[in-house]
């Protein structure tokens, strides 16, 4: 039994995973199938979760009342990097780097947050409530590649986040907004129904008995009220109450008893002056969607940031590259270079000196390029952290080589625009400027707010209800029936609310004046001092985008000129040390004089690429504090926003790398080229002065 039990037990399992996953049970039974690849990363619930509703009453009415869960964050890697190594490196192109990054960076993931947290704001105040606030600054917690500060952009806060606009006791530029949400509190927009259920026995002694006719009173009472409350726009509160209670009591003189005691008042609140309109009572609900703006420009800022310290990574990964492959032509040519005067030594034709310098400038050598390996790897390392959520020790990752297979392209000619354009285009899409004109609207909203605060609260209210009574005749009062009290049950009672036997109306207002009033003109005049503050704020930030740009155009041009100086420098040293080289082997040149081309080609080749690297830094700054960072990259900020990246960014200016071609099919990246043992001198005689080496003829 107990096996055919677990046998049941079995196919019902299976039955209930092929109609829960027919598609795969469907693969794995073809012939042939391909194994299906691990399942991808779920994303974040709060990127597909619209948090500015409340949870539905259908079908569960009782979700409002029970904690929603957010998924927790991912900490996987996206496939693509691994999908990027070929024989054991990582061939990374700058494209695919960005594109990585808006996936896996954590400084975008981080920033991702804010949209939504924006949107519970923006929940809060539909419901009557206050804005929490969100930090809009920029997240820069991806060490490397930093480069230049955009304009507008304050220091580190806390978590690695710069301060900005739209968070409440937070602002941008030298500004505060400590007055945000300044004014008198809205009505609660949400209803709310309260009940009251209570049962009471009470036993009292009394000392005169004339009015109950015993000497203890026994009373048992139960009451049920149940109550309504609304506020509306317009300032406008509406409570509708009912009031019941069931009395049973021991007195001979009541005439009923049980009593069936029923009650309605409904009442309406008018705020006249303060807390009067509609504009004002959803001020808040207009400053939390601003906000939710905000935070949009924010991310955006974020993603321009981030992809520009990518590129910068990039760009110190291709110079270190570079400058590594430097460093090894130097070193091999200084060790062939030893290798021939040490031959020249044992023949007599060198002194032994020569050697000695020789042996010097390898050593150099060798430790100019443990330097730019160490660095090397190290921008290897900063690129690899800014790429990946989770870098542990053990990853195969951790341990591979990238090779960036993107290198600088110079144009013919630099089409840039002019200065006025650039300062233009900055201030029409420049997310910090956005951010603020958008909090230079909220101040005035607030301004708005705390002016209507000064008033006094002068309230109009007006209530009208009925009361109800029935229950059983007494039968210890021998005079209950000719009381005529009603007789019936709760529906009785409750009737006669209504009925208009028993109204209850009234009309009437409240009047509250401060009569020293200087909280509320101390937040006025505050309100109106941050506002102007951030009038001059916005123009200042205005004019230091202009002078950043300015800046950013001047500093292309120069580095485009560094370029082509730098190459002509390193055509003029290659070229000096080749014809240096040659009289040197004719021997009409000394060992020094090779020595200082050599040294002066090393320079020149370092130059060239450091030239090149500040020219490709200079544009991404000039994208950046322009605003271009997107537009130029083909990257979709909605792409961005969710992480689903189905368009690949398309980096202007770059060209394939002829040496990580190469390097793809060589054995190592940071091989050392082959040592040369320097071989001690023999001691000779004192040689006799012999004539220069005749050149050989052709």
């Amino acid at each position: 039994m107990s096996f055919l039990r677990n046998d049941w037990l079995r196919k019902l399992t299976c039955a209930i995973c092929l109609a829960t996953f027919p598609a795969a049970a469907q693969q794995n039974t073809q012939p042939g199938a391909v194994p299906p690849s691990a399942p991808q990363p779920k994303l974040p619930e709060p990127l597909h979760v619209d948090y500015t509703k409340p949870a539905p009453l259908v079908p569960n009415p009782f979700a409002r009342y029970i904690p929603r869960d957010v998924r927790p964050p991912v900490f996987t890697n996206a496939p693509k990097l691994e999908q990027l190594v070929q024989n054991g490196k990582i061939m990374l192109s700058l494209n695919d780097a960005i594109s990585i990054a808006l996936t896996d960076n954590l400084d975008i993931a981080v920033a991702r947050y804010n949209l939504p947290i924006a949107d519970t704001d923006l929940l809060r105040t539909k419901a009557g409530a206050s804005f929490q606030g969100v930090l809009t600054g920029v997240v820069q917690n991806t060490p490397g590649g930093t480069g230049t500060t955009a304009a507008g952009v304050s220091g580190a806060g806390a978590g690695g986040t710069s301060a900005g606009a739209g968070g409440a006791g937070t602002g941008a530029g030298g500004t505060v907004g400590t007055t945000s949400g300044a004014g008198p509190a809205p009505p609660n927009f949400d209803p709310s129904i309260n009940g009251t259920l209570q049962f009471q026995r009470q036993s009292v002694p009394l000392s005169n008995v004339v009015t109950t006719g015993v000497a203890e009173l026994s009373q048992n009472q139960t009451i049920a009220n149940l109550s309504y409350v609304q506020g509306f726009a317009p300032g406008t509160n509406l409570s509708v109450g009912f009031q019941n209670s069931r009395v049973t009591s021991n007195n001979i003189f009541n005439t009923l008893n049980p009593t069936l005691n029923s009650s309605f008042v409904a009442q309406i609140n008018q705020h006249l002056l303060q807390g009067f309109g509609v504009s004002l009572n959803t001020r808040l609900i207009r400053i939390a969607k601003n906000n939710r703006k905000i935070t949009e420009e924010a991310f955006r800022q974020q993603v321009i940031s981030t992809v520009s310290q990518i590129e910068n990574i990039y760009w110190d990964l291709v110079n270190a590259y570079e400058d590594f492959k430097v460093k090894s032509r130097s070193l091999a040519l200084a060790q062939k270079t030893l290798s021939d005067n040490q031959k020249q030594v044992e023949i007599g034709t060198l002194a032994p000196l020569d050697v000695v310098r020789a042996q010097s400038t390898v050593a150099a050598a060798e430790q100019d390029l443990i330097v730019s390996k160490t660095n090397l790897q190290l921008q290897q390392l900063f690129m690899k952290n800014a790429l990946t959520r989770n870098l542990p020790s053990d990853s195969p990752v951790t341990q591979l080589d990238i090779i960036p297979t993107d290198t600088v392209q110079i144009p013919d000619q630099e089409n840039l625009g002019s200065a006025d354009e650039l300062i233009k285009m900055a201030l029409a899409n420049r997310p910090d400027f956005i951010e603020q004109k958008i909090g230079l609207t909220n101040s005035e909203i607030n301004l708005k707010g705390a002016n209507n605060g000064l008033l006094p609260t002068l309230d109009l209210f007006a209530f009208y209800g009925g009361t109800g009574l029935a229950g059983q005749l007494n039968p210890r009062n021998p005079g209950a029936a000719a009381a005529g009290a009603p007789v019936g049950g709760f529906g009785d009672a409750f009737g006669n609310i209504f009925n208009g036997s028993a109204p209850d109306r009234g009309l009437g207002i409240n009047l509250n004046i401060p009569i020293g009033n200087r909280v509320a003109q101390a937040t006025q005049i505050r309100s109106r001092l941050e506002y102007r503050q951030a009038q001059l704020g916005l123009k200042s930030l205005e004019n230091q985008i202009a002078i950043f740009v300015r800046q950013d155009a001047f500093t292309v041009e120069q580095n485009r000129a560094h370029v082509a100086a730098a190459q002509k420098a390193q055509v003029l040293a290659q070229q000096t040390l080749d014809a240096e080289q040659k009289k040197y082997n004719l021997g009409a040149s000394t060992y020094l004089a090779v020595l200082s081309d050599e040294r002066d080609l090393a320079q020149a080749e370092s130059n060239l690429v450091s030239a090149m690297t500040n020219y490709a830094k200079a544009k991404v700054q000039l994208d950046r504090d322009t605003a271009q960072t997107l537009g130029h990259l083909n990257i979709k900020i909605d792409e961005a926003t969710t992480g689903e990246i189905k368009t690949q960014p398309t980096v202007p200016g770059t060209v394939v790398n002829k040496n990580a071609l190469q390097d793809l099919t060589s054995p190592g990246t940071l091989q050392q080229p082959t040592q040369v043992q320097p071989a001690t001198p023999q001691p000779t005689p004192t040689p006799q002065p012999t004539p220069p080496p005749r050149p050989p003829k052709f």
